[in-house]
């Protein structure tokens, strides 16, 4: 496909890198024909995917919004306001196309006591303010910390995001009329079933509008979106935060400005990834981060609520309905918007049961069942297998996906460091030199490894000369040198002379700069 000579018609459309000179045309990679908006533009089929995408994800965010607003302690337009900002403003400023930015509950539960204590201007500064802390944060390379995050977390991430959706579907099932069942199941049966005859329309999208069309011809008494709360009947407008500008404001939303602004930071990264691997394309993680700080911005401004990336509405548009551009993020927010302000009165008919089970799926497609398959966990390792499970446990127990991520990479660590810990050996090598025992030290000696070097020579039997050969061995840290002068020490107690040899580059400038300062004596 000839790429286009003519300058992009916005920031919307991806831009792909300029191709070498050759006496062929310039042609899409596969990665750019993927995610590409002029590629998908110049495709009638992949057009209607993402245009229908965006439909049924603007159908899923409404009850989702209103939800986090009540979460939150505001009114539901402003939580719908906010979903229409970041969907639209990240569109244009992400760095992973056909993500779904919206208000979420993790960051609703994180400013929940601004509200609650300050009001709602209070709640807009902490939003701007967080934005702004997102920009920074990206600029001083945040998001290169994504290659600390081990797969066992990332699964943990996964598996507890599919729970926490299919958790939240349940305040919907119980004490309700008994007509939502047969509802939820006809409509998880249209989902399941419909992609085997046709793909030509989202099968949740023909789920929705197949039982509000039922529900209303046979005026049947359901819980629909309108009982959720009530839809705005207007544009957002531009506003500034009503507070003053002083240190005390900003003593008292700086706290839950920063909580935002990691939370949002985190899932928006971690979901990036996932979708990277589901649709085999990479993203700019840089550009996420400062994207989802400006879109927090805008957001702010507008009377939003804030946010960041939606995992559940992110796997409606890339795994259910199979969008791949930022067309489908970009139409999501324009829909949304649409028809809560236009078409409020037939929106608010849908039947809560059709959107529980799209929803339901999503958790379905999105738990990563392999993980926990018999076979699976005999031939994964104890240590890894202990992270997912850690990390799920703390995200089901705290609704909190930050914590969980975090407690997962802190569990990897130590668990990581404490088999490594064991790699290390010290063995004795045969020498012809009289009166000389040789040690050879194999392995990384960092702090949890080196504790155990000292008690690992024989200070008594050797004889008065021992050379500590560590060529099969790296110093990685303070704590090593520190082993290593508390080994040579007790020889020296002994009348013995100790001598460490055969350290590589770097290993001997560390302990060249730190042997014999690393106590309070010098």
């Amino acid at each position: 496909m000839p790429e286009a000579t003519t300058p992009d018609p916005g920031a919307l459309v991806s831009r792909p890198a300029p191709a070498a000179a050759t006496t062929e045309p310039a042609r899409f990679s596969h990665e750019e024909e993927t995610t590409s908006v002029l590629a998908a533009l110049r495709s009638p089929a992949k057009l209607r995917t993402e245009v229908l995408a965006g439909l049924v994800v603007a159908l899923a965010l409404i009850p989702e919004a209103i939800s986090f607003s009540i979460i939150a302690g505001v009114d539901p337009r402003v939580g719908l306001f906010a979903s229409f900002t970041m969907a639209v403003s990240i569109a244009f400023l992400g760095g992973r196309p056909a993500m779904i930015s919206a208000a979420t509950g993790a960051i609703a539960l994180v400013i929940a006591p601004v509200v609650r204590d300050h009001g709602l201007d209070y709640l807009l500064a902490t939003v701007v303010l967080g934005g702004l802390i997102q920009v920074v944060l990206a600029l001083l390379g945040v998001a290169r910390l994504m290659r600390f995050v081990p797969r066992s977390v990332m699964v943990g991430f996964v598996n507890s995001l599919a729970i926490l959706i299919f958790m939240a579907q349940l305040p919907h099932l119980i004490d309700v009329p008994w007509l939502v069942y047969p509802l939820v199941a006809v409509a998880l049966a249209v989902i399941v079933l419909l992609p085997r005859v046709t793909t030509a329309v989202p099968a949740p999208l023909v789920a929705i509008v197949g039982l509000t069309v039922v529900t209303v011809a046979a005026a049947v008494a359901v819980p629909t979106v309108g009982d959720e709360g009530a839809l705005p009947d207007s544009l957002p407008g531009l506003v500034l935060p009503d507070v003053p500008f002083t240190l005390e404001t900003l003593r008292v939303i700086a706290p839950y400005a920063l909580a935002m602004a990691l939370v949002g930071l985190m899932e928006s990264l971690m979901t990036a990834k996932l979708v990277d691997e589901i649709t085999d394309t990479h993203s700019n993680k840089t550009r996420e981060s400062w994207g989802q700080g400006v879109a927090n911005l805008v957001t702010g401004f507008f009377g939003g609520m804030g946010g960041c990336a939606m995992i559940g509405q992110t796997m409606i548009n890339v795994k259910a309905s199979g969008a791949r551009t930022r067309i489908s993020t970009f139409l999501a927010g324009v829909f949304l918007l649409v028809l809560v302000v236009v078409l409020g009165d037939l929106v608010g008919l849908i039947p809560m049961a059709a959107l529980v089970a799209v929803m339901v799926m999503v958790s379905v497609a999105t738990f990563d069942w392999h993980s926990v398959r018999p076979s699976t966990l005999r031939r994964m390792p104890r240590s890894e297998t202990t992270v997912m499970v850690t990390t799920v446990a703390v995200v089901v127990l705290t609704h909190n996906l930050a914590i969980g991520v975090g407690v997962g990479v802190l569990a990897a660590m130590v668990l990581f460091a404490r088999r490594v810990a064991h790699l290390t050996n010290v063995v004795e090598v045969p020498t012809d030199v009289a009166d000389t025992k040789v040690y050879a030290v194999q392995g990384e000696l960092f702090f949890a490894s080196s504790n155990d070097l000292v008690t690992q020579f024989d200070y008594v039997g050797d004889p008065a000369r021992v050379v500590i050969d560590l060529t099969a061995a790296r110093v990685w840290d303070a704590s090593s040198v520190a082993a290593l002068d508390a080994v040579v020490h007790r020889y020296a107690q002994k009348g013995k002379t100790a001598e460490v040899m055969g350290l590589d580059g770097h290993s001997l400038d560390r302990h060249e700069r730190l042997a014999g300062h690393l106590t309070g004596a010098h």
